[in-house]
């Protein structure tokens, strides 16, 4: 089936029939009783609340989360967001799916983002850690993963390759931080880099929705990342233990503050260095994704974004946000 009309695309009064992934589903009730259907959809450009405000329960049988349905649609402006008031939906069969349509993927590509990654590797020094690295790098069932993985479900990069695009960009910065601040270990800051986000491999699934594996809601991808990274030192002869015990500290403490899931806050320099490239990174994509994927391009600003507490600049240059962060209306 061929799709013609994407997120981006769409403007408020038109009538819309075309196919959407399911990404969220919940059966709801007015203040009068009466059921409705909240939907969430998403397709390769971005993603729109939905409603189904008739035969609520029967339609809610019809499909499940993580199907893709061919819909009939109203688009209307609700609190000044892009909506859809959905009046029919059809689930469609794998045989009738361009997955490209759906699922969206890092512009980049992995293999020369991987390679470019192997490549700042391959400045480091210390013979340990880069035996270490080369370990990470000659595992393949693991780089697989790393290649595919998203590195958040509702924040940054999260599309496939994401994570290895959001790794890549943080080394770079590293790199050049290295250079302007004399005196951090460069070796173990760019190690740290490459490994800091390792656990999320298992900390997401991604086979079509973005999710939390078990492993991940349980245990999280900070332990997850320390399971692996103390794996592949163990394969390593003689790996030095202050450097085990410093590199581990920044996979404990990428995240910064407590609130937010770390472990510890840094307390070395090479520590401090990734947890802020690591938080600068993060935003600066999620800043441009939420810019790029909002509705009604007619204004300059963005809808409220929820997590940082702010509408968002589009004007003339792309990825500018609001001086203050609280709501100024």
């Amino acid at each position: 089936m061929r799709k013609n009309i994407y997120v981006k695309d769409l403007k408020a009064g038109e009538r819309i029939e075309d196919s959407f992934l399911v990404v969220e589903k919940n059966l709801a009730y007015s203040l009068k009783g009466a059921p409705y259907l909240n939907l969430r959809l998403r397709d390769r450009t971005g993603e729109v609340d939905g409603k189904i405000w008739e035969n609520a329960l029967e339609w809610d049988r019809a499909f499940k989360k993580g199907d893709v349905i061919k819909l009939d649609a109203r688009v209307v402006h609700f609190r000044n967001v892009v909506q859809l008031s959905v009046s029919r939906a059809l689930k469609l069969e794998e045989s009738q799916l361009d997955p490209a349509d759906y699922f969206r993927t890092t512009e980049e590509d992995p293999e020369a983002m991987l390679t470019a990654l192997r490549s700042c590797a391959e400045t480091i020094a210390d013979p340990p850690l880069r035996a270490l690295l080369q370990a990470f790098f000659g595992d393949e069932p693991l780089m697989n993963k790393f290649k595919s993985a998203p590195a958040a479900k509702g924040f940054h990069h999260m599309y496939v390759g994401g994570l290895l695009e959001h790794t890549l960009s943080v080394v770079r910065l590293l790199e050049k931080v290295a250079d302007h601040y004399g005196g951090a270990n460069r070796d173990l800051l760019i190690a740290g880099g490459i490994l800091h986000d390792i656990g999320k491999i298992r900390e997401l699934s991604f086979e079509r929705l973005i999710d939390y594996s078990d492993e991940g809601r349980l245990i999280g991808h900070i332990a997850i990342g320390l399971e692996i990274l103390d794996e592949k030192i163990s394969a390593v002869e003689n790996f030095p233990k202050q450097t085990a015990l410093e590199l581990r500290h920044i996979l404990l403490s990428h995240h910064g503050v407590l609130e937010y899931g770390s472990p510890k806050r840094p307390k070395t320099v090479e520590a401090l260095m990734v947890h802020y490239v690591d938080d600068l990174d993060a935003k600066v994509n999620a800043f441009r994704e939420f810019i790029r994927s909002s509705g009604d391009k007619d204004s300059d600003w963005t809808p409220f974004h929820r997590l940082f507490e702010r509408f968002l600049y589009r004007g003339s240059g792309e990825g500018r946000s609001t001086p203050g962060d609280s709501q100024d209306e």
